[in-house]
């Protein structure tokens, strides 16, 4: 049991770095767009790159991640992530860091896909909740600590304090991965023949199983990532927030949620994914109505608000987690979750774009029409619930129990009859 939490606060580790060095572009837009002197578009598309050059590389590691030992290809995909952070760091100019974030997020979006698979091979599915809830509570880390810190740096110094942080951060993770990741080949003993890009491909889509996972998946992220994106604009130009005092949501709201994250894990492997997922989901759709709708508030009342938002958007992903992993065997399952990382990742950009066409700036510089898309968020949520009732999960411990005791049964039959 020790080597497997080593294993998890690995991934952990991996996964705070992924998301660390997504979310600290954004609180760094002013400083960067003083400096290049870039526009607000051009900083758009610093950020969008990463997103989407990760959905891209996750839909292209489905043709290659179920060919090799999880341990191998992880630590050379989490090379090229500490080197594409390096590079962020030493960028002169916009160019070459546009550059340097594409790098960054071919490899990012690859470690997303890579954590799952791991977890889905090397943890039952009976402790699969819980280890998900821990691995996914570096999100909250990551709000409470990492982004803050790397604030706090790049104003002691410059924006690339940050990044030159991480890549030594990253150093001693990539020591963590050879020690602590055990080599996991098992999935390439299943399968003889390796399967071309194309049979990958109907593989995935060709299992109505998968495929309503993707779309759960799709569903989830529609549903938030037209919110997430415009909840600071909005506090600032609506609700009355300074940009110093944004920090405080993403601080209370990681706070929390790096306890409640692992007691969602356990109320998963203990109550089932789809009844906490369904709990969870409904809650969520509260805070949504509330944000959408916030005028002139208190802060106290606002970070009650959006931490309940943080609390249970983390309490879906978690059974959410779990119950799509749970849908791959393991000849497939990192191609499978590769896919899932893709559609996870394009469909957060499609979200965002969604939304801002909706919004409209006001003459006072307010935006308008958030309630709208606040509407629109609600009704995509709640179609999850119905959605991930339909989604089954594969038993490996049982397939593998079933297959040894047909086995035992023949090898019986045959000494029966000799």
């Amino acid at each position: 049991m020790n080597r497997e939490k080593l294993l998890l606060w690995t991934l952990a580790a991996i996964n705070f770095t992924h998301i660390i060095d997504f979310m600290i572009l954004m609180p760094l837009g002013p400083q960067l767009m003083r400096i290049f002197e870039i526009s607000p578009r051009e900083f758009g598309l610093l950020v969008s790159s990463y997103t989407f050059s990760a959905g891209i590389s996750s839909f292209l590691g489905a043709f290659v991640l179920d060919k090799y030992d999880r341990k191998m290809i992880l630590f050379w995909v989490f090379v090229g992530f500490l080197l594409g952070t390096l590079a962020c760091a030493l960028s002169p100019n916009y160019p070459i860091l546009l550059i340097s974030r594409i790098v960054s997020g071919v490899f990012g979006g690859l470690t997303s896909a890579l954590i799952m698979a791991i977890i889905g091979d090397a943890i039952p599915d009976s402790r699969r909740g819980r280890a998900m809830g821990l691995v996914m509570a570096a999100f909250s880390v990551a709000s409470v600590v990492g982004v803050p810190f790397g604030l706090f740096i790049a104003s002691l110094t410059n924006w690339h304090a940050p990044f030159f942080f991480l890549a030594f951060l990253s150093l001693i993770i990539l020591w963590m991965i050879y020690q602590y990741i055990p080599h996991i080949t098992a999935h390439l003993n299943v399968q003889s023949n390796r399967p071309t890009p194309i049979q990958v491909i109907r593989r995935v889509t060709g299992n109505a199983n998968q495929m309503k996972a993707i779309s759960l998946t799709i569903m989830m992220m529609l549903g938030q990532f037209t919110i997430i994106p415009f909840i600071s604009p909005y506090m600032v130009a609506n609700v009355g927030f300074t940009e110093m005092q944004l920090t405080y949501i993403y601080m209370a709201g990681g706070a929390f949620t790096i306890f409640t994250s692992p007691w969602v894990g356990q109320l998963t492997d203990r109550h089932g994914k789809v009844k906490v997922f369904t709990i969870f989901m409904a809650l969520n759709v509260i805070p949504i109505a509330l944000i959408t709708h916030l005028g002139p508030t208190a802060i106290v009342l606002v970070l009650m608000v959006t931490t309940l938002f943080f609390v249970t958007s983390n309490g879906r992903m978690v059974p959410a987690a779990a119950l799509i992993t749970g849908t791959a065997r393991p000849e497939n399952r990192g191609s499978f979750l590769s896919f899932n990382s893709a559609v996870q990742q394009l469909a957060a950009g499609l979200a965002s774009f969604v939304a801002g066409l909706i919004l409209a700036e006001g003459a006072g510089g307010e935006l308008l029409h958030y309630n709208i898309v606040g509407y629109l968020a609600i009704f995509l949520s709640l179609l999850c619930i119905p959605l991930a009732r339909r989604i089954q999960v594969v038993d490996i411990d049982q397939i593998e129990t079933s297959l040894d005791s047909e086995s035992k049964n023949l090898s019986i039959k045959k000494v029966t009859a000799e």
